[in-house]
């Protein structure tokens, strides 16, 4: 599908609306009063919620009266006109329209995903503390429990959703983290960075006792994450320990964390591109007589997709033919109901709206356009498949896979971007345009799903790195972020992984889109930065 969404011809060729009941300067004040208080915001549209505002990247923009919002993250992108608006409660409630389609729908932006009250929320978190304040005493007895609380803390990163503590016994200490089970579970997979956090300032303040490692207690059944986590960080650093807390009970069993759970991954087969692309030879022709510079990236035997700079904008698919029981070859462009056809009588509009992509999608446009806006990591990882060796010139330019897809019972994992090296060690790059503190722990989760298929030779029998002989070593973890878009807790939480994990944090100009240009790099097990 398109990421661009509704952004389509009626957009990029001009078609205005003049209703004009909701000025942009309005709608962005609303926006900023809004947001100010509701770090933890979400978008909803039709009971669904697209976008987590903590990750996901938004903008305005008005002319001629109209009012248009773009709303974008690693999962889709979404355009709506906004026709108006109203802040009640906690919910800030739009009426907007999909570009092509003359109905509004509803489009909501929640304080919270968790929808409690900010009343019945802070009972929770003061009930958890006091809670575990008791299974602390009577599962530690003995100890002395020091600074238990969910202040918030945002020089440091902390949020009230977790109780935070001290446990010490002589000269011996424990740093606690706990999140209750009304917190959503994506707080809950968070705990652990959080933990780290909280172990390493412990460390920093403790002045009476050596804080010999973390106690993290979890609901009771949401600890498979944290324990695939926990499996890969240093077991030298500090001392690891996960607890699910049955609330009710208050009995809280401690975790084998050496238990990484349900890591089973399913791998999807590369597809054959020579003769993927040799069966598309058609469309792909006609669209590159129309952009020469776009990129072709085979999806599946069936469906190639058409990207400028990352931005997807159109699809090669095959399908069953409108006028035989036979498939057939078709070109698509535009998403959901305003998903359309290629034709004849068509591909002077569709050759417009390419042109005007093109012309505002290129490093030198202007930023405030929101295609230039769309899909920045993605044009970041076009750039790096592109070039890999402008990131670690060890590795081979000629085996680049992106967005591979490894999947489990519970998820979907796509990895950014699978190498080797010009020796056959496979590499791991995970992407970033913003700031993102769980960059690590995510980038582990993917590193650990590469050894798992790694150790059972799945990439060369799934069609991977043909005709290559690749080394048994562990894989190389690259982690790739712009320079100023680094988040500020990456140096702490990359000490205490693994040390087998082989990681590099690569810092790029921010002026990637015209070229990526390594600044400085910071090698895991040197821990050191290298300036370049």
């Amino acid at each position: 599908m398109t990421p661009f969404g509704g952004l389509e011809a009626d957009t990029l060729r001009g078609g205005l609306y003049h209703h004009g009941q909701m000025q942009s300067s309005q709608l962005e004040q609303l926006f900023s009063d809004f947001l100010v208080s509701a770090r933890n915001a979400v978008v909803v549209e039709d009971g669904e919620v697209l976008f987590d505002l903590a990750t996901a990247r938004y903008t305005l923009s008005g002319e001629n009266g109209r009012c248009v919002l773009h709303m974008w993250s690693p999962e889709r992108n979404v355009v709506r006109r906004v026709i108006d608006a109203e802040l009640k409660n906690d919910t800030l409630r739009l009426a907007v329209q999909r570009f092509g389609q003359a109905k509004p729908v509803k489009f909501e932006l929640w304080r919270d995903r968790d929808r409690r009250t900010p009343t019945a929320r802070r009972s929770a978190r003061i009930a958890y503390k006091n809670l575990l304040k008791r299974v602390l005493e009577r599962q530690f007895f003995g100890f002395t429990i020091e600074r238990l609380t969910t202040d918030m803390d945002l020089e440091r990163s902390f949020g009230p959703a977790y109780a935070r503590g001290l446990i010490r016994q002589g000269k011996s200490a424990f740093a606690v983290l706990g999140v209750n089970a009304q917190e959503p579970q994506a707080t809950i997979d968070a705990a652990l960075t959080f933990g780290i956090l909280w172990l390493d300032l412990c460390r920093e303040r403790a002045s009476r006792a050596y804080v010999e490692g973390l106690k993290l207690y979890l609901p009771r059944g949401t600890s498979a994450v944290v324990r695939e986590r926990i499996a890969h960080l240093d077991e030298h650093a500090a001392k690891w320990q996960i607890y699910e807390l049955d609330e009710r009970t208050g009995e809280a069993i401690e975790m084998d964390c050496a238990d990484r759970g349900n890591i089973e991954t399913r791998l999807v087969h590369a597809p054959d591109t020579t003769a993927t692309l040799e069966r598309f030879a058609d469309p792909v022709a006609r669209i590159m007589s129309l952009v020469p510079q776009a990129e072709v990236a085979v999806l599946s035997s069936a469906e190639i997709t058409f990207r400028l700079h990352g931005l997807e904008f159109a699809r090669a698919e095959v399908a069953p033919s409108a006028t035989s029981f036979r498939n057939a070859v078709r070109v698509v462009f535009g998403t959901g109901a305003n998903e359309t056809e290629l034709t004849e009588v068509n591909e002077d509009q569709f050759a417009e709206l390419v042109r005007r992509v093109a012309e505002l999608r290129q490093p030198g446009a202007a930023r405030n356009n929101a295609v230039w806006r769309m899909c920045p990591e993605r044009w970041l990882e076009s750039l790096v498949v592109q070039n890999v060796t402008a990131i670690d010139e060890r590795l081979d330019p000629a085996c680049v896979y992106s967005q591979v897809p490894a999947f489990t019972a519970a998820d979907r994992a796509m990895i950014d971007v699978l190498t080797c090296t010009k020796s056959g060690r496979l590499a791991l790059i995970e992407l970033k345009a913003d700031e993102d503190m769980h960059l690590p722990l995510q980038a582990v989760d993917y590193w650990s799903r590469v050894v798992w298929h790694q150790q059972r030779g799945e990439f060369q029998r799934f069609g991977y790195f043909p005709g290559r002989e690749l080394s048994t070593e562990p894989p190389l973890l690259l982690l790739v972020a712009p320079a100023l878009r680094i988040h500020s807790t990456i140096d702490t939480v990359l000490r205490y992984i693994a040390p087998e994990i082989n990681a590099t944090l690569v810092a790029v100009d921010e002026r990637w889109r015209e070229g990526v240009r390594v600044v400085f790099r910071k090698r895991r097990n040197a821990g050191v930065r290298q300036t370049l």
